[in-house]
């Protein structure tokens, strides 16, 4: 299995934060590696302080399904049978904004992006997560 090294997760967050910028929105960056342990975090000038953990949550809600952590929200909702999962994990985020990168077709790691409206998450996640499949 593959793992994202320390170049390529810079690489993933200057292209989130290339498109914060374009957006204009101040989020915060996590990237983890397959294992869910934290490789690389951006903090923006004045984005937001309580985002920090939701964007580490987002990655690793991601990392611990394999999944999106938009996809994993639709088991968290309470006409879910298994809403009670919320509490599970050290805690779980379940919209957008936290999701596997890919390469070659692999999951190499996961990116979580917070600070924004969550469509400007997703938005500012897809960036950096689809870094490496732009050009195949």
């Amino acid at each position: 299995m593959m793992e994202i090294n320390l170049n390529e997760s810079r690489q993933v967050v200057q292209q989130a934060r290339a498109k914060a910028i374009q957006l204009n929105v101040h989020v915060n960056i996590a990237v983890l590696d397959t294992a869910g342990h934290l490789k690389i975090f951006e903090r923006m000038d004045d984005a937001v302080l309580g985002s920090m953990d939701i964007a580490i949550k987002k990655a690793k809600t991601a990392s611990l399904f394999r999944t999106s952590s938009e996809n994993v929200g639709q088991y968290l909702k309470p006409e879910a049978g298994t809403y009670g999962m919320t509490a599970t994990n050290d805690g779980l985020v379940g919209f957008a904004g936290g999701l596997p990168i890919l390469k070659n077709k692999g999951i190499i790691g996961y990116i979580g992006v917070s600070g924004g409206a969550v469509s400007e998450d997703l938005q500012i996640a897809i960036a950096g997560a689809e870094i490496f499949n732009q050009n195949q």
